[in-house]
This record gives structure tokens, sequence and C-alpha cells, in this order.
């Protein structure tokens, strides 16, 4: 760099962030209360402070200079004059260096100090004292990068809803143990793009991969002192910059990234983040400065109205972005279209989403932030995926978000467990779920895509743990078993954890295969959890968030066993299915009114004996079986598929209802290695806790 200048140009109020035109640098960050603000510049290793200057303008709230002849690869920070006045919501210390908020790489990681804090840890004034301690030394600095991308003619797939298959995984969770990836590559971006990965997917019919959040985070103080990590990323301190763990090199984060995603795209998957835009990693009053907090707290979180010193917490992590403020708004539009431009994602799963729809008023499926995602040309075309609740009033909010949204379906995942876990009353329930959650989903022009399916996520148990554990095991955790859901809807068959019982493990495949059947062949998205078609297993712990380790990992030696190798191949042959028959997959809600034939409606209803179903038998508390006929047009050729489903204790035969096809017995979960085959009996005897699966093409003489 040539030798620095006495002061900075006035630059330009726009784009945010440090930009780099060729010339030089502009730096320009948001602060409505701030005095003013000072740009530090650092040595190439980021210890000594080598330059300090004003940024000498303030246009629309945003402070701006430029830096003539800088490039890319400067390491810098800020430091922000103003109020030090908690009880207002004013917490300025220009002791503390702060990382910009549109930062799009880092330097260093946080070394835990009580430097880091605006406060005197440990002060009888508690966050009312001030810190007048420098936390440079502390802090991870911003960089800046070259922002030129060459993309060439690549093109994401586009898959459309209805042919959507989700699997969600944790980048370095699902890559680190993978005997096919070299070591230095395993949990990284790099290993995304490893074909031996990458075959996988493709064999279980995947479509989508959603990874857990890749934002940079923050290692909390807490796990660090005890010894345990912040594994799932849920505590986000730059939303512009990769995890530096998640990259094999550092350095070339932005090709290793785009590596992965063109290579995931020609193999015709796509690739959905999960993004946590409801709070940052500063937790509440009694948290560090690191960004936000230290620029303008009174602007960029939800405060308490008339004690401006406390939090809102809708999130349960400690403060509440103010996503109602049209510069943290612009924030967030701004990350998401970084990511959708600069590394071609497909897609974002919003964590806690119901607080981005929250307005003075409480939640508002026409709130700023959904108005202004639909309405973006760019982003109203990808994939957008809510997670429907927070921990603030009202916050279940599942099926009220607006059109262009898809929706984490809770009610399918507890409906299907209650279902096979034998529970009274549930037939009604489990049509409701085979039918894409109508009731919740079915209104303003919304499709069975906006229910996304799932019966495991990453937040509870894994599917073997579901059928293995009555009760959560997370003592490792080191918060006296505490911390966890206990209202996991599982069953262990008779024995908790694991058995060499065979019919305590013949009992818990079954009901496996039974659930993941339901998931494949309900309208909506099925999402799949990363290693639940390997067994894999967290032994009995519902949080793992801080599990960096085996209780985490995927371990993919799971493939070397029998039960896993049918168990995973078992997968592919219901994602096969699901593509055989647009039956199982419509792309509109079907409600046993389209004739398809002159004898054939869209959707019927039986008994067991082939009869239709009267108000009492849906009603009967004790019904555990179900016949569902479904049809359709959507295909090239029409087609009808019965699903049998037997939850019951016993194996009981079905009728099969009449008219006759040419039927193929599709899938029968008790037989995992079953082959498709031609069926022209007209009874089905369906095992206990299994589903039977029959379909059919219709010849166009019979319409």
């Amino acid at each position: 760099m040539a030798i620095l200048p006495a002061k900075l140009a006035a630059g330009s109020n726009e784009p945010l962030g440090a930009t780099w035109d060729g010339l030089g640098v502009n730096f320009a960050v948001f602060s409505a209360n701030a005095d003013r603000i000072e740009l530090c510049l650092f040595d190439r290793g980021g210890r000594r402070e080598i330059a300090r200057y004003d940024l000498p303008e303030c246009t629309d709230e945003v402070f701006h200079g430029y830096l003539p002849d800088a490039l890319p690869g400067l390491i810098y920070g800020f430091r922000a004059h103003g109020p030090y006045q908690p009880e207002q919501g004013h917490r300025f210390n220009p002791n503390k260096l702060l990382l910009d908020p549109y930062a799009k790489a880092m330097f260093g990681d946080i070394h835990w100090s009580d430097t880091l804090f605006g406060y005197r840890v440990g002060a009888a004034r508690a966050d009312l004292s001030f810190d007048r301690r420098d936390s440079a030394l502390a802090m991870p600095k911003a960089i800046v990068t070259d922002p030129s991308a060459v993309w060439g003619e690549h093109r994401r797939p586009r898959r459309g809803w209805s042919e959507t298959i989700i699997y969600e995984a944790h980048l370095r969770g699902l890559t680190k143990c993978h005997p096919g990836i070299a070591p230095e590559r395993r949990g990284t971006f790099a290993a995304l793009q490893d074909p031996a990965l990458v075959e996988h997917l493709v064999k279980l019919g995947i479509t989508a991969i959603e990874l857990l959040p890749v934002h940079a985070y923050l290692q909390d103080r807490f796990l660090v002192e005890r010894k345990l990590t912040n594994f799932w990323g849920y505590s986000t301190l730059g939303f512009f910059v990769p995890q530096t763990a998640y990259l094999a090199d550092p350095e070339q984060a932005r090709h290793e990234i785009r590596a992965a995603v063109r290579r995931l795209h020609e193999a015709g998957i796509e690739i959905i983040l999960d993004v946590v835009y409801n709070h940052t990693c500063e937790g509440n009053e009694m948290g560090p400065t690191l960004s936000w907090r230290g620029l303008d707290n009174a602007s960029y979180y939800r405060l308490m109205p008339g004690q401006e010193r406390y939090f809102i917490n809708d999130t349960g992590c400690g403060n509440t972005l103010n996503i109602c403020h049209p510069r943290v708004l612009q924030m967030v539009m701004d990350s998401l279209r970084y990511w959708a431009d600069a590394y071609q994602i497909d897609g974002f799963r919003f964590d806690l989403g119901t607080i981005l729809g929250r307005e003075a008023t409480g939640f508002d499926p026409g709130s700023g932030f959904f108005d202004a995602i639909r309405q973006d040309p760019a982003l109203a075309r990808l994939k957008l995926i809510s997670e429907p609740w927070d921990l603030g009033p009202g916050g279940y909010q599942v099926g009220n978000h607006p059109p262009g949204f898809s929706e984490w379906n809770a009610e399918f995942r507890d409906g299907t467990r209650r279902f096979w876990r034998g529970d009274h009353s549930q037939r009604p329930e489990i049509a409701r779920r085979l039918m894409g959650s109508p009731e919740l989903f079915d209104y303003r022009r919304r499709r069975p895509s906006a229910s996304v399916n799932f019966v495991t996520a990453h937040d509870g148990f894994t599917l073997h743990d579901l059928v293995s554990y009555t009760q959560r095991h997370n003592i490792k955790n080191g918060e006296n078993n505490n911390d966890g859901t206990d209202n996991n809807l599982s069953a262990n068959w008779g024995v908790e954890g694991e058995t060499s019982d065979p019919d305590t493990a013949l009992n818990r495949e079954r009901v496996k295969r039974a659930m993941l059947a339901t998931l494949f062949v309900s309208f909506g998205v099925p999402m799949l959890l990363a290693g639940d078609e390997m067994n894999r297993t967290q032994r009995g712990n519902n949080n793992a968030y801080c599990q960096d380790n085996e209780t985490s990992w995927v371990d993919w030696s799971g493939l070397d066993d029998g039960t896993a190798t049918e168990l995973a191949a078992f997968v592919g042959t219901l994602a096969t299915l699901r593509r055989r028959y647009p039956s199982l997959r419509s792309a509109v809600f079907r409600h046993g009114i389209e004739m398809i034939t002159p004898e054939l409606a869209d959707t019927n209803w039986f008994d067991e004996q082939a009869g239709d179903l009267s108000i009492e038998a849906w009603a009967d508390p004790n019904a555990r079986l179900l016949t569902l006929r479904r049809a359709t047009r959507e295909g090239e050729q029409p087609d009808v598929t019965l699903v049998l489903l037997n939850a019951s204790e016993s194996d009981r035969e079905f009728t099969l209802p009449a008219p006759v096809f040419d039927w193929v017995l599709e899938i029968d979960t008790a037989r995992p290695t079953y082959r498709r085959a031609a069926f022209t009996e007209p009874v089905v005897t369906v095992a206990s806790r299994s589903i039977v699966v029959l379909g059919a093409l219709i010849e166009e003489t019979e319409q």
C-alpha cells in the first residue's frame, strides 16, 4: 500500500461496507446516534494499529470516507463515539474495536477477554459502568475484498417445488468422518464438492441440500469455558462472511464455495442456507460489544419501551434484531442478495422466521420484511423457507406466512410421530398431513409446497433415536439435562437406548421405514435429516448444539452395516417412487372434487374393507388403519396410487377398492428389500406398523 494520507477523502455513503473500486477503498457505515466514527487500519498481522481516521462525512445517517490507493487485503475495524447511556439504549464506547457489519471477510478470531465488554465485568454497577480498555487485540478484524466474480455459463437447477427433496445437513458434521474425502478437506466446502458425497446425495434422490448456518459465528464464552463448542452456529458475527472453519483454504474462500456450488448444481442439487437474522451473537445487556451494539445499539436492536437498558428477547438468545428499522432491514436484504449473487445460492431457510414478521402490533404476514423479499426480482424467485415460530407472544405462526414462503411444518412432524407411536384418535390427523396440511396452507392460492414436511431435524432426536429413546440424554451439554425438549413424542419400543433384542430391533426398523414412507408419500416438500438414512445416533441427545464430536458427526461406517445400507437404499427407492407418480407429490391441493375418470375422483378415503369412512369411523379413537387413493393428470399419463397404513400391533388384511387397475406393488415397508412387481390379488396383507403403496398408470381408454 502507498504512503497513508493525512486524512480521508469524502467518498460516498453507498454502498455500505468497504468497497474497492480499483483506485482505492470507500468506507460507509450506518449509525443514527453516533457523534463520529473512526476507521482503524492494521498491519498484516492484524495486531498493530497503523492508522486511525475520522470518517469525514455523514450523509443520511451513514458515515463515509475514501482511502485512495488502498487495495484488497487491507485489514480494518471501526470505533464509534457517542453517548454511553444504557438507560436510554446507547452503548457507545470508542475503546472497543467494532467489526464492520458489511465485512465480506474476517482476519483472526475472538479471543475471549473482559476487554470485549463495554462495561467493567464484575463492577457493582454492572452494565451501567464503563470500560476504558482497548479491545483490539481480542477482536477479529474485517478485510477488504475484491468484489469481482466470474461464473461463466453457470445456470441454477431451478428445481420445481413439487419435485424438491431436501437434505438438512451440518457442513462439518456431514463430512468430518467421510472415509472417501481427504482428511484436510473434511468439514469444509471443499468436501461438499467431493464426488463421493455428491454421488451419495444423488443415490438418495436429493434435489436440495439445506446447510445449517455458514455465516461467521461466535464461539460463545460460556461454551468455551465449559470446553464445549457452538457447533450449530446460531450466533451470527458476520452476515456477509463465511465461517472460516468451513474453508479448507481461507484465502480462497470465494472460489472454494463457488466450486462446491457448481459441483452440486451440475448434479441437479440446489443449495439452501439456514440464515439467522433474528438476533446476533452480542447477547443481552450483559453481552460483549463487537459490532452492532457499539455502532448503534438503539437502532439495531429492539429495546424494552421505557426501559431501553434492556433488550426484547423474543428469540431466547438475549436480543432481537430490529428488522422494522429501514437500515437494519437493508442490511438483511443486502446480505441475502450478496449470497444469492456472489455464490449463486438457491434459497434460504429463516431461523425463527416469526421474528422477521413482527411489527409493533405483533406478527404480520404483510410486514416490511415479507414485503421487501416478495417484491425483490432476484430473491422472490428463490426457495424461501421460514421456521414459523419464536419465543415471543403469539410466536407459533405455522400456516400464517404469506404466499412465496414455505414453512417448516411441525404439525406434520408431531402427527406422524403420534400416529406411528400408536396414539389414540390420530386417523384424521394423519389424513391431513398426507394431503399437505390443507387446513393450514390452502389459502391465498398457496400450494402444498408451502408445507416443508419433516419427521426429524437437527433440533431434536435423530430418526434412530426417535425409536430408541423416550427421554432426552443431554448430560454432556453441561446443563444438568435441563436443556432440550422433553416432549419428544418418541417410543423406545421396550428398551431405552441400544439393544440386541431382535423383536425390539424389528419394531424399531419397521417404524423408521413407516415414518420415512409417510414423509415421501405426503403432499408437500419432504425434508430428510442427514444421516437418518444411515441410522445415525446422538445417543439420546436431543439438543446437540454444542457437541462438535462423534455425537454430531455422521458416521459413514454405518453404510458397511447391512441394516444401514438397506435403509439408505430404501430412501432412494422412496425418492424414485415419488418421482414416478405425480399423485404422490401433487403441485396443487386435492379435495376429492375433480374426476380423473368417470369412476375415479382425485382423492378417496377408505377403511381396510374398502368401505367409505363415516363420521363415526373418522372419530373412532382406536382406529389405526387407513386407505388413501389419489389420482392425477399431472404427469405424461394419468396415474393412481393406493397408500395403505397399518399402525396397529398386528398384521391386517386390506381389500382393494374398485375400480380395478393393473396395480404394481411399489413399496412394502415391512420388507425393505422388496422389488416392485405386478399385484393382481383383491386383498393385500399389511404388516403391523407398516405401509404398502400400490401404483398404476391409467390407460386412456378408461377415461
